[in-house]
């Protein structure tokens, strides 16, 4: 008879679904709070010139979270290299499109993004809690799931985030996830670890003595 499988073996298939589930109900949560929360309290025409508060930037570009322009130099420039303007000797002494005032950024835009990042890593909990369940994995998966956004945000905005803020924000809400969700996956595990047996029945236990007796 074959030995059965063990519990903890490493499953590529199921290790994938949960981290693909995690990140989609992370950005599922941010693209139900941001929307309606940037209706409320950003600037509606810096708003607008962004596209909307259900642009996909606004979850996807970690610029809109730090508070920096968006904004390109010159239609058709390579997409790596059109930050804007002119320099010399190492100073930027020419401005591009940002310095006729387009692409200004609102502050409180940022701040409604940063706050529904945190709330979201607050529903992270639950779902690492609900989907992945075993402590030691909680931290894996958090950073996981910042890395693929680090991924993801670099690749849209076509820049390496470098806002202290952003950083902040991205350590800060991993941090709350990892602590909570460990706290509770360990104590949900030490209650079920408890296991109590019932007391044996009287006559359970002479018939056990009787058996044991006449071996």
């Amino acid at each position: 008879m074959p030995p059965s499988r063990h519990p903890t073996s490493w499953d590529p298939a199921l290790l994938i679904s949960q981290i693909i589930s995690v990140q989609t109900l992370h950005y599922l949560v941010l693209s139900i709070l941001i929307p309606p929360l940037l209706s409320l309290f950003a600037d509606p025409s810096a708003l607008l010139y962004e596209g909307g508060a259900a642009n996909v930037g606004m979850i996807m570009d970690w610029r809109e979270m730090a508070g920096k322009p968006t904004v390109r130099g010159m239609p058709g420039e390579e997409r790596w290299r059109s930050y804007y303007g002119a320099w010399s000797g190492g100073r930027r002494v020419g401005g591009g499109w940002e310095d006729k005032g387009i692409g200004r950024m609102d502050p409180t835009r940022g701040w409604v993004i940063a706050i529904s990042w945190m709330i979201a890593c607050t529903a992270d909990i639950y779902f690492l809690y609900t989907l992945i369940r075993r402590p030691r994995l909680i931290l894996d998966f958090a950073l996981t799931l910042v890395f693929i956004h680090l991924v993801l945000t670099t690749y849209y905005s076509a820049s390496i985030p470098n806002s202290l803020f952003f950083w902040f924000i991205l350590v800060a809400g991993s941090a709350w996830t990892v602590i909570v969700a460990e706290q509770l996956c360990v104590k949900r595990e030490m209650t079920e670890g408890l296991v109590v047996s019932r007391p044996r029945d009287e006559d359970e236990e002479m018939e056990l003595g009787g058996v044991s007796r006449s071996d």
